[in-house]
């Protein structure tokens, strides 16, 4: 893959817990980047989401981190990092991936070998297609902020289910607008894990075996996890991205 554009994809979200989707979106997107022929995909990055974040039932981050951690043991190119979580409050994504890719230039700038412009990779925002979907919701995302995150970085966005990634594209003129930075993968085998339904089986007794590794059904067991009581956490409310916004409006 000599000549190609190296690239970092980083994956936000909450992780509550980490399921066998979230993984294989790294390395779906791994193989339809290097499928283009333009890339050589580097690195993946686990970036799970603070405490301040306000979803309910979203348990402690030193638990997702260690959750997170734990399932990825295996992986060669996927690592957890803590940076996010570790923040006094909720982190934009658009912050999330400034640092991340303000850290890498620095440490190949700081390499023995002086580096070209090409040597640096770039860094990418991994999601599933719901995601999309969530640039069309009032007051979540500034419009500077979708602009830099697709504009300046660009998205692989892995499709799911029935939604459909790219009519979020054609319905939005600002997507639009910035359509070439934007990948869509198509996952032919269709996985329909929710970390979502993951949690009500939990809370409800039932198995998740098969739907994340064992080594992560063994930490929420042992720390007893994903209960009905911690499902009421943050119940009733709003998410800080729609505090933070009415704030600065």
């Amino acid at each position: 893959m000599a000549g190609r554009i190296p690239l970092v994809l980083l994956a936000c979200g909450s992780f509550n817990p980490i399921t066998h989707q979230h993984m294989r979106l790294f390395e779906l997107a791994r193989d339809h980047m290097h499928q283009t022929g333009l890339y050589r995909v580097v690195g993946g990055i686990v970036s799970p989401v603070g405490d301040n974040y306000g979803k309910q039932g979203l348990v402690v981050s030193k638990h997702r981190l260690a959750m997170a951690r734990l399932a990825l043991q295996s992986s060669d190119w996927v690592s957890v990092d803590d940076w996010e979580s570790q923040q006094e409050d909720w982190t934009e994504t658009v912050v999330t991936m400034r640092y991340h890719y303000d850290r890498m230039a620095a440490q190949y700038h700081n390499s023995k070998d002086p580096p070209t412009a090409s040597d640096v990779p770039q860094l990418k925002l991994l999601c599933g297609a719901d995601f999309m979907d969530t640039f069309k919701i009032p007051g979540l995302w500034r419009d500077d902020h979708v602009e830099e995150v697709v504009g300046r970085f660009g998205l692989v966005c892995v499709s799911r289910g029935s939604l459909q990634p790219d009519r979020a594209i054609h319905e939005s003129d600002l997507l639009s607008r910035h359509r070439q930075h934007i990948f869509l993968v198509r996952e032919w085998v269709h996985n329909e894990i929710s970390a979502t339904e993951v949690r009500r089986a939990l809370r409800r007794g039932q198995s998740v075996k098969y739907l994340l590794p064992d080594s992560v059904i063994d930490y929420i067991r042992e720390h007893n996890l994903y209960t009905q009581d911690s499902e009421m956490k943050n119940k009733d409310v709003k998410i800080r991205p729609l505090t933070m916004q009415t704030i600065q409006d």
